[in-house]
């Protein structure tokens, strides 16, 4: 058996039903480029790792909850490939994603890390909103071309080995919020260059149950209230004022425009504040 080109890693706890989405998706591709999926199972106790394995994955348990660049980094040591691509449990790929990603490898050898575009899938009625306003999900949407880019999210991003023996592994102590940014950071900083590939876009998913308002708003207020600490860890947090200022901003706008989504924006402005308050 050839050795994979490609490793796709998916790190994941106890959300076995968007896996198994994520995972058909994979079975699904249309494409002669050899990969091998591997899922990092992150101290499930669900169905997560019975889902994988009869889905086709290789499974890895961490035997404790150690968070998601932990699993990331349990997913690169265990890669076969010569490049890893991580996704989100929550996504869906198109048939052609492996194929688009590969070519894009192959197209911009110069580049350590790639990543595509991120579209919002909300399956529930609770993400709706006027239009004025971004999803109450992780979105990236850099242009219909290929071009380098600054930063790519975790939810559809791929790094060549050699980036990881250069630059080493995510910071295990990073959170919920900055945790590939950081790392990303580090690769610029060490001449490391990162494209974005039109082609190689994911759906990134909102069950119905997920996607009711109070489902997202309290998403939203965790997300927050991690971003805040994120910032506040980069030095770049703005003032208390800053932050009331933007929560009114968010409920000006659900009130103006009659608008459920500046309810979620609202929310998580409020998780912002609320940490930015914390001593």
């Amino acid at each position: 058996m050839a050795k994979p080109l490609i490793t796709v890693a998916i790190p994941t706890r106890n959300r076995s039903a968007y896996l198994e989405v994520a995972l058909r998706s994979l079975r699904r591709q249309r494409t002669a480029v050899p990969f091998e999926v591997v899922v990092v199972d992150d101290g499930s106790t669900d169905q997560t790792a019975r889902v994988a394995e009869e889905l086709g994955a290789r499974v890895v348990r961490l035997e404790r909850q150690a968070g998601l660049n932990a699993a990331r980094n349990r997913a690169v040591a265990e890669a076969a490939g010569e490049v890893v691509a991580f996704l989100d449990d929550d996504v869906r790929v198109p048939p052609g994603w492996i194929t688009a990603l590969a070519k894009g490898i192959a197209a911009y050898p110069q580049s350590d890390a790639f990543g595509g575009p991120i579209r919002p899938c909300i399956e529930g009625t609770g993400g709706r909103g006027c239009g004025r306003e971004k999803p109450p999900i992780t979105t990236l949407d850099l242009g219909p071309e290929d071009r380098e880019a600054e930063a790519v999210w975790g939810a559809n991003m791929a790094i060549r080995r050699s980036a990881f023996n250069r630059c080493g592994p995510f910071d295990e102590r990073i959170g919920d919020h900055g945790d590939e940014e950081e790392w990303l950071e580090r690769l610029r900083a060490a001449g490391g260059t990162i494209t974005y590939l039109a082609g190689a876009w994911v759906e990134h998913r909102r069950a119905p149950a997920d996607a009711t308002l109070r489902a997202l708003c309290a998403a939203a207020y965790r997300r927050g209230r991690a971003a805040r600490a994120s910032d506040r860890r980069r030095q770049i947090a703005p003032s208390v004022a800053r932050e009331l200022a933007t929560l009114g901003g968010c409920l000006g706008h659900a009130l103006r425009y009659r608008c459920p989504q500046g309810l979620v924006m609202a929310a998580h402005s409020l998780g912002r504040l609320r940490t930015a308050l914390r001593k």
